[in-house]
This record gives structure tokens, C-alpha cells and sequence, in this order.
């Protein structure tokens, strides 16, 4: 009846905690979200993306596909995607990430779990060693 079935691209930002605003509780939504106010607690979940402008504060989990810090964030961050913390970015918690970018100045203070693991290298008997004839060079 009023086209419940339809989702917001999750690029597109839905939702603004604003500035002057002070957010306290549980966000639960579809599109994007940014945060450029304070988030006292809770925790803000999308299928979209979580932007932290550089003016804001969270101590909140979040939980995206992707999630980009400008600004400071403590609690746990679930991202399933991509988490990057640019470089006036902070975060103190744990993290669990599909894939992860820490900007030169930004700070990082907590565990780390990636979700996928890129396959390993085939193992070398113990005896076995590499010479310089395994890896030729072309000329």
C-alpha cells in the first residue's frame, strides 16, 4: 500500500544525525548513514554504508557494510564490507571487517577480525629449500 517492498539505494544517505544532535539508543535502517552530531550509546545498524564525519563523536557499535571515520568512534564496529579510518579518524574497540584501510595519521586501538582469509601458500616439505633457479628472470 505504500511501497514498503522498495529499499533505498545503500549508497544514498537516508539518514542525518546532525550537527547539533545528541543520539541515545537503537537505529535501525536500510540506507546509508551519517553521523556528524554525538551518539551517547546504543547501536546504529544498516545494510548500507556509516559515514563519521570529522565533528563526530560515537560511543556506539555500528554495524554496515562499509564504515568510514573521519571523526572518533569507541564501541565495536561490524563491517562487512570495508572499514576506513581516515586520517583525523579514532577508534578504540574491536573490530570485525571484511577488509580494512588505516590512513597514515589515523588511529586504531583494539582487535581486529577479517572476515575472509585469502588462501594460504602451499606448504614446503621441511627439507626443502628455494634456489634461485625457481624464480627466473626474464631478459
Amino acid at each position: 500500500m505504500f511501497g514498503g517492498n522498495k529499499r533505498p539505494p545503500i549508497e544514498k544517505i537516508e539518514t542525518i544525525i546532525g550537527p547539533n544532535t545528541t543520539f541515545n539508543g537503537y537505529l535501525k535502517c536500510d540506507g546509508s548513514v551519517r553521523i556528524d552530531g554525538v551518539c551517547e550509546g546504543g547501536r546504529i545498524e544498516t545494510v548500507g554504508n556509516i559515514i563519521v564525519s570529522e565533528s563526530a563523536m560515537v560511543a556506539a557499535d555500528l554495524v554496515a557494510r562499509n564504515v568510514s571515520v573521519s571523526g572518533a568512534v569507541s564501541g565495536r564496529i561490524y563491517a562487512s564490507g570495508r572499514l576506513e579510518i581516515l586520517s583525523t579518524g579514532r577508534v578504540w574497540g574491536d573490530v570485525e571487517v571484511g577488509s580494512f584501510l588505516l590512513d597514515e595519521e589515523g588511529y586504531f586501538r583494539g582487535q581486529m577480525i577479517m572476515k575472509e582469509e585469502p588462501p594460504k601458500p602451499p606448504q614446503l616439505a621441511r627439507n626443502e629449500r628455494f634456489s634461485a633457479e625457481d624464480f627466473p628472470l626474464e631478459r
